[in-house]
């Protein structure tokens, strides 16, 4: 296959779940098919990620474009405009008629056989005629995560921006989904919420994958028998939320039990607010953006996901299997995945539940030992990257068979108008 697969940013550094799920799938598919990667580029990427794209497409076509930093005067500007806008914000500020001409650019100079939207943002960019079959990658219901920000936000003015955002997005995500020949969900929860809410019937899951030889315990790190950790974007507000919502309400309550409990915090452009408790609070450490992972996970006797919002897949959890890791979740954390409480994982959706569940994990070396037996032995059985990207490209010809069928079924329809 041809493939056209549109982005909204550069993938190196590979530091985040939607990079991390995208740079793996083109890797296994550029092995097979042709990909040409177009993308908006904000100049934020690392300075040889141009350069390292042929570690996953073949041809790489950016476009300069600048979103608004957040948490600027001109951001909230922004926020505030979008009110008379009937899009939601995630999808206006990505606007780029730069990119939709790029996209029929490419269409003019070369014949593909599919298109592939990444994400929902670059989907506000695409042509109004796409002469090839269209899928759409979906990491997210993404009204899904606008829906538990307003659920949980408690100030009434941010609690009725959000509710009007999730409005906007359930609209714009209906209607678009409904364009594509093809929707790919990470979870079956996904697609089947897609199937009841929108009405799609052209949804299919593929799970995600990891890389088993990458994460994998290296004996080298000694596991510290009080501590936590947690990995994630931290400039994703679902991963702010959680993290807040772990130290305020779930925290104090192991520390009942367990008073030296340590949380190490990895992930890149923490907020401001989150950075200010860990320096208030020794217990608390937050990393920042590292290199490397592996060393923090290993080297914590249990990893959490006190997830509250999201959607989706959780990369984070396949990770902290493949390191053989007992994990303590939400249900929404975890949600998606094929585990079993009490065999792969603990979930636990209570301050006190949670709580529990953590010192159980800290204070039993049996328990701890069993759940990352389990979890490991079961993600490197399902879970690899290859098996997964073969599905993804079964996906995208099947696509292109009903792009055929259609454009077949409207031939006697031309030729008797004639």
């Amino acid at each position: 296959m041809r493939i056209l697969w549109l982005k909204s940013e550069l993938l190196h550094p590979v530091d985040k779940g939607g990079k991390i799920r995208t740079y793996y799938m083109l890797k296994e598919l550029k092995k097979n098919h042709h990909v040409t990667y177009l993308t908006l580029d904000d100049g934020d990427a690392a300075p040889d990620a141009a350069e390292l794209a042929s570690e996953y497409c073949h041809d790489l076509v950016t476009i300069p474009f600048r979103a608004r930093e957040k948490f600027t005067t001109g951001f909230f500007v922004e926020l505030a405009a979008n009110l008379l806008s009937p899009l939601p914000y995630p999808m206006a500020k990505y606007r780029s008629e730069a990119m939709r001409e790029a996209i029929a650019a490419q269409f003019r100079r070369q014949r593909y056989d599919v298109l592939v939207c990444d994400f929902l943002t670059p989907s506000i960019n695409m042509p109004a005629v796409v002469p090839c079959a269209t899928v759409l990658f979906q990491h997210n219901v993404e009204a899904m995560i606008w829906k538990r920000h307003y659920q949980v936000q408690k100030h009434p003015v941010k609690r009725a921006y959000l509710y009007e955002q999730w409005r906007k997005e359930v609209r714009y995500e209906k209607a678009t989904c409904r364009q594509f020949d093809q929707v790919v969900a990470v979870s079956e929860d996904d697609a089947e919420v897609m199937r009841a809410e929108y009405g799609i019937e052209t949804v299919a899951s593929v799970a995600t994958g990891v890389d088993t030889d990458y994460f994998r315990p290296s004996g080298a790190e000694r596991v510290e028998p009080r501590s936590l950790v947690f990995t994630g974007s931290m400039d994703w507000l679902p991963n702010d939320d959680a993290i807040r919502y772990f130290t305020s309400e779930i925290l104090p309550r192991i520390r009942r039990s367990v008073p030296d409990v340590k949380l190490t915090v990895v992930g890149r452009n923490p907020l401001p607010g989150l950075v200010e408790l860990a320096e208030r609070d020794p217990s608390i450490v937050v990393t920042g953006r590292v290199d490397d992972v592996r060393p923090y996970m290993e080297r914590a006797a249990a990893y959490v996901i006190p997830l509250r919002i999201g959607g989706g897949t959780r990369l984070k959890v396949y990770e902290a299997m493949a390191m053989e890791k007992a994990i303590i979740s939400t249900s929404i954390g975890a949600e998606g995945l094929p585990v079993r409480h009490g065999s792969d994982i603990l979930l636990a959706d209570s301050p006190d539940t949670f709580a529990d569940s953590v010192v159980d994990a800290l204070t039993d070396p049996t328990l701890s030992g069993r759940l990352g037996q389990n979890a490991a032995r079961l993600v490197r059985e399902r879970f690899g990257w290859s098996g997964v990207a073969d599905e993804f490209a079964g996906l995208c010809e099947q696509a292109i068979g009903r792009a055929r069928a259609r454009r077949v079924a409207r031939v006697p329809m031309t030729a008797a108008a004639r």
